[in-house]
């Protein structure tokens, strides 16, 4: 049973998802929130597996009720999948590292929705690889970009790590990474675990933020 707890300050947005969830076996809604403060009592009292977090509410924010979330030894066990218009929300980056999962526009369809939902309560990220690409080009091309912070962990990196960094953040999954490198999919996942390790990285997603972030791919500046 997946637990699932919803974030949005439009009564009729938390309650089409609520009808949605509360008829698909396999979920549970937990709990609902208005706003920001409210999303983070939420997952402080009911602690659900993933929480469907608008970014922009009353209150302390999506961004910020994140952050608190997955700051808070408390919660962190807690997943945040931000539903958001990413076209012109340059937060969702921001969001991204601040510890969500992944995000999804708000007119994904149901079926998309709670296979996202699995995804992410499984454990992996969620990031539509061409949303990701023009979400973050979009950020950097208004936001100037500071020099790398990381620039020793990319040395620490060996060249293989390095390609399955970039494979990553352009949204393949470690089967299409496997095929590409023409290595088996365990290579991939050892891989891929030795990077969030060195990188010290949550998931995917913040790996796919650090190779944006050190211009391991797309535009620079």
């Amino acid at each position: 049973m997946i637990r699932v707890g919803i974030a949005d300050d439009e009564a009729l947005i938390r309650s089409g998802l609520a009808v949605l969830l509360r008829h698909e076996p396999g979920f549970q809604v937990v709990g609902e929130a208005a706003d920001g403060v409210a999303a983070v009592a939420l997952a402080r009292l009911h602690h659900p597996d993933v929480l469907l977090m608008d970014i922009r509410m009353p209150g302390i924010d999506g961004l910020e009720a994140t952050r608190r979330i997955i700051g808070d030894p408390g919660t962190a066990g807690t997943r945040v999948l931000v539903l958001t218009t990413f076209d012109h929300d340059e937060n969702v980056f921001a969001a991204l590292r601040a510890g969500a999962s992944g995000f999804l526009p708000k007119d994904t369809d149901p079926e998309r929705l709670l296979e996202a939902l699995r995804v992410v309560a499984a454990g992996e990220s969620l990031l539509a690889p061409r949303a990701t690409r023009r979400l973050i080009e979009e950020f950097r091309r208004r936001v100037p970009v500071p020099p790398p912070a990381g620039a020793v962990a990319v040395e620490r990196l060996t060249d293989r790590e390095i390609e399955v960094l970039q494979a990553i953040a352009t949204g393949l999954s470690n089967t299409e990474i496997a095929d590409q490198l023409c290595v088996s999919y365990a290579t991939v996942k050892t891989h891929v675990s030795r990077l969030l390790t060195k990188l010290d990285a949550r998931d995917r997603a913040q790996l796919v933020i650090f190779a944006y972030e050190q211009g391991l791919i797309g535009p620079r500046g």
